[in-house]
């Protein structure tokens, strides 16, 4: 695989207007990157701007704090597929993780991806906010409930992806799940590291400048 193949050239900021997506998904289509992956509202646009590419869809779910109801989280996914979206990337509830109410964040997981079927669901744990024990239950519990990904972060909270964090979730799901990184890796370096401790997805809003250098 090429580094390209890696990248979901994301935009997510709340700021973004049509013309940024329009652009998002116009690089990715020249960069060949994997995905794409933007705010809910924006599903529809995305998907007629990637119409005849390879370029997968990515929507984002409960974001970025992952505290709505689940049946808000579920609806928002079922949307999410219903205009074209390839992938979800949810966010899980922390609050419930750390006050171990462990069998409904299972359950969550498990309604969202149920809804979505066949289409791909990435589960954001946001490690910044989560002691070593709550990362390794997160990923337990993503695995459990049918997750294909877990994902470190939302790239809005205290910190992004860590190698430390990526090792430890590498060790909990070994080959059940892959793993996305995401969150401040913004050069070929840093995207290459995280590679090689067997991560699938970078989550990026830097693609071109990993794929341009050397």
């Amino acid at each position: 695989m090429q580094i390209q193949d890696y990248i979901d050239h994301t935009l997510l900021k709340p700021t973004a207007i049509p013309s940024d997506i329009e652009k998002l998904c116009q690089e990715a289509k020249d960069y060949k990157f994997q995905a794409v992956c933007v705010n809910g509202c924006y599903t529809k646009f995305a998907k007629e701007q990637l119409k005849n590419s390879q370029v997968k869809l990515a929507v984002v779910v409960g974001f970025p704090l992952g505290a709505m109801s689940t049946e808000s989280k579920v609806f928002e996914a079922k949307d999410g597929v219903a205009n074209g979206a390839d992938e979800i990337d949810m966010v899980i509830n922390l609050g419930w993780l750390k006050s171990g109410k462990l069998e409904l964040v299972e359950r969550e997981i498990s309604e969202i991806k149920k809804a979505i079927g066949q289409k791909v669901l990435k589960v954001i744990i946001e490690t910044c906010y989560l002691t070593q024990d709550e990362k390794i239950k997160a990923c337990e519990l993503a695995v459990k409930a049918g997750a294909d990904f877990v994902k470190t972060s939302t790239g809005f909270g205290d910190g992004g992806a860590t190698l430390e964090d990526v090792k430890l979730m590498k060790k909990v799901v070994g080959d059940k799940a892959k793993i996305k990184a995401s969150g401040g890796i913004k050069n070929r370096a840093t995207a290459l590291k995280y590679i090689s401790l067997g991560v699938s997805r970078i989550g990026t809003s830097s693609g071109i400048a990993i794929t341009a250098t050397k």
